[in-house]
């Protein structure tokens, strides 16, 4: 009998990205679907294909599913501007039309636990009517509902983590001590291989053995760590002032951080112990989990994160029919007594625990404004401390084009009025290398101008120093 294909979205994500690791080692063929292959192609194992697809756009999708007999759902628009709960709406019917199509066998979905009798938040009130549209296509659906995923990249941890780390004093809002019922991402990833060849046309609610609360999880993460913290109680906090304040001292931003919180402001329980009995599965508990999480932490590298995901950044700024202005380009280069790898070396480390060289508070400051007009801010980090790869983030950037050893071209997301990319190339110069670094930016209109040139003395000063610090960089490790 042929081994199954299947057909995996959200590829790019925490959960995805992971899932099609536990795919491939099961024997499965993958067929990944993105919207930009590209992205992702540099990170799939060998023998995965990877199909261009957009699930707003229906006419792009019959080919993806030629073939397949599992599909897997699990792309949301957690980190969209516009109306997400339509996206979410349209892109669910449009992939159970392909599906029903495609004769396909079973779509698996990954949602959000939560009491439909109870007043949900929209974002989980979207991912129960995401499950009710797959349903509504004809082809047979496993939906999984989970609540507070831990793992080390994920959501849910990354902001527990970050808080505890950060602050030895707590104020700690009513939405810390709602009760939750975690499960670990390893125990998830075994729920959704197993529903590939088991599995019923049904809800399964899937949890940890312990219930507990957001403040909770918090102090089990500081005692492992071996940190003394102090959780002051506040009768409220709004969703929109945590939201900002998560932003400051977390890697979360604003939009995505509202949304967080408010789908945890009411209990997120297992009440039908269903999954325990279909599947082979017994999860472990907070302890542990905690345990394991940061045992992938203290790597250098999580193996995926949930920034990862080019959702992550919001709906794509769709620039069709905008008129630019001339691209304006700040370009400036150095020489360098090093060898071409040499010299790259320190750029491919720029960002994330690194920094940026120069000015760092400068680049802190400028993701703070950032983060209060609804962008990505400056925590995001970077998946790996020494490497990079198209798609990776790279705090308020995205790597758009990668040579290693030679070429990198950053793509800006944070909120700009036009597109922005910063771009290094090494070239052999004589017995050493001459380093390229440009700025560029697209204006659009008249405050894309304006932006411009209010910010141009900052680019004098920040991208000359960043220059000179790669320079002496590259000169130390020779």
């Amino acid at each position: 009998m042929a081994t199954p294909l299947i057909l995996l979205t959200g590829a790019t994500g925490y959960v995805g990205g992971r899932l099609l690791t536990e795919l491939v080692t099961a024997g499965y063929r993958v067929r990944c679907l993105a919207r930009r292959p590209e992205n992702l192609r540099p990170r799939v194992p060998a023998g995965v294909e990877v199909v261009a697809g957009d699930l707003l756009d229906a006419a792009s999708l019959p080919a993806a599913f030629a073939g397949v007999q599992v599909a897997y759902y699990l792309v949301h628009s957690m980190g969209s501007t516009g109306n997400f709960e339509e996206q979410d709406r349209q892109a669910a019917h449009n992939f159970g039309a392909a599906a029903k199509m495609a004769s396909v066998q079973r779509i698996i979905y990954l949602g959000g636990l939560g009491d439909d009798s109870s007043h949900l938040s929209a974002h989980l009130h979207s991912r129960h009517e995401v499950g009710a549209v797959l349903r509504a296509s004809g082809v047979p659906v496993t939906e999984f509902r989970a609540s507070i995923i831990i793992g080390s990249g994920s959501l849910s941890f990354e902001m527990i983590r970050a808080l505890v780390e950060r602050l030895p004093v707590m104020i700690t809002p009513r939405w810390v001590r709602v009760l939750a019922q975690p499960i670990f991402v390893g125990d998830v990833l075994a729920y959704l291989v197993a529903a590939a060849t088991s599995g019923e046309d049904r809800i399964y609610e899937i949890g940890g053995p312990d219930v507990v609360s957001y403040q909770e999880l918090m102090r089990e993460y500081a005692r492992q760590r071996g940190l003394r913290r102090w959780m002051i109680p506040v009768p409220v906090l709004t969703p929109r002032l945590s939201s900002l304040w998560l932003g400051l001292v977390t890697p979360l931003y604003a939009r995505i951080g509202r949304k967080l919180i408010a789908s945890i402001q009411h209990p997120t329980v297992v009440r039908d112990d269903a999954a325990r009995r279909a599947f082979p599965i017994e999860p472990v508990g907070i302890r542990e989990a905690i345990t394991r999480a940061l045992r992938n932490e203290d790597r250098e590298c999580a193996q995926t994160r949930w920034s990862d995901a080019v959702s992550a950044a919001g709906t794509e700024r769709q620039w069709g029919g905008v008129r630019f202005g001339n691209r304006l380009v700040d370009t400036r280069s150095v020489t360098v007594p090093a060898t071409v790898a040499e010299a790259f070396a320190p750029i491919e480390r720029i960002g994330g625990v690194t920094g940026w060289y120069y000015a760092d508070w400068l680049w802190t400051l400028r993701g703070g404004l950032d983060l209060l007009v609804g962008g990505v801010g400056m925590r995001r980090d970077r998946r790996n401390p020494e490497s990079l790869a198209v798609g990776d983030t790279v705090d308020c950037w995205r790597v758009e084009a990668i040579e290693p050893g030679r070429r990198l071209r950053l793509a800006a997301e944070m909120k700009l009025p036009g597109r922005a990319w910063l771009e290094f190339v090494v070239e052999p110069a004589g017995t050493g290398a001459v380093i390229r670094q440009t700025a560029i930016f697209d204006p659009v209109g008249l405050w894309g101008l304006l932006y411009w040139y209010a910010v141009w003395p900052l680019h004098q000063l920040v991208f000359a120093g960043m220059l000179r610090a790669i320079s002496r960089a590259s000169r130390q490790r020779l």
